[in-house]
């Protein structure tokens, strides 16, 4: 592939034929009459030369607009792994180990005076009536044995981002369910009354969320890809789809 150097001489070249062509034109009129024929077969062989010399820079710059859309392309990638990056950085999971923290169990009283605190912030918060379920993230051996065409760009991070968005959308949709309604205010009770009427004979006893609870209580885009990385979690036995009424429900197993 030729460099920058190579096009400035390409260039410099058109421009010196060309240049050299204009002046056998201007001195072809006062040019005796038997040298006229060598000056049309001269000029004739310059155009050919400099259609030779436009037809390569032309290849050159078709060459340099694919790198240049394929770097585009990367850029977007990158961008996008990038925003990935940060999200699963700045919502890490309070249950996953972290470097360079203590993983020593606490004291006995350490224990209680957390406890102690938690019950003097909140005096009348009662337990939940259920421990909300979370969907496991995958593990690497998970992730190779999903087949390539099902992962397509899909990397091991933004599949297990996805998982910690449906996990926070399970949370945030059963946080309400699981409050009493005299204590919601306008707003959660619409949802509150929204995910009761999505529930079915089938959903009972399950934790479900449908794509409207992702874009509610996460900033993970519902589209093509997202459906793409669903598809990996059914294949890895996370989650399974149950439809009706209008609505996709995606059931954690």
């Amino acid at each position: 592939m030729m460099n920058s150097s190579d096009v400035v001489e390409l260039t410099q070249q058109i421009n010196d034929k060309i240049s050299a062509l204009r002046t056998i034109l201007e001195l072809r009129t006062i040019a005796k009459e038997k040298d006229k024929l060598n000056i049309l077969v001269k000029i004739g062989k310059d155009i050919i030369a400099i259609n030779g010399l436009l037809d390569t820079l032309e290849k050159h710059v078709f060459k340099q607009r694919d790198v240049l859309n394929g770097l585009k392309e990367l850029e977007e990638f990158f961008q996008e792994d990038l925003r990935d990056g940060h999200h699963l950085r700045d919502n890490m999971p309070l249950h996953m180990p972290r470097k360079g923290l203590q993983t020593a169990k606490p004291s006995t009283q350490s224990q209680q005076d957390v406890a102690q605190q938690g019950r003097e912030q909140n005096p009348q918060k009662k337990p939940s009536r259920t421990q909300i379920r979370e969907m496991v993230y995958i593990t690497t051996e998970e992730f190779e044995s999903i087949p390539q065409y099902m992962k397509g760009r899909v990397t091991y991070t933004q599949l297990n981002v996805a998982v910690q968005s449906i996990n926070a959308a399970v949370t945030g949709k059963y946080s309400i369910l699981q409050q009493p309604l005299k204590s919601l205010t306008n707003a959660t009770r619409k949802l509150h009354q929204r995910f009761k009427d999505e529930e079915t004979k089938d959903t009972k006893g399950h934790f479900f969320v449908v794509e409207e609870d992702i874009r509610e209580f996460t900033q993970l885009k519902v589209d093509k890809r997202f459906q793409g990385m669903l598809s990996m979690l059914r294949h890895c036995q996370r989650l399974r789809e149950l439809r009706g009424a209008g609505h996709t429900r995606y059931v954690l197993l």
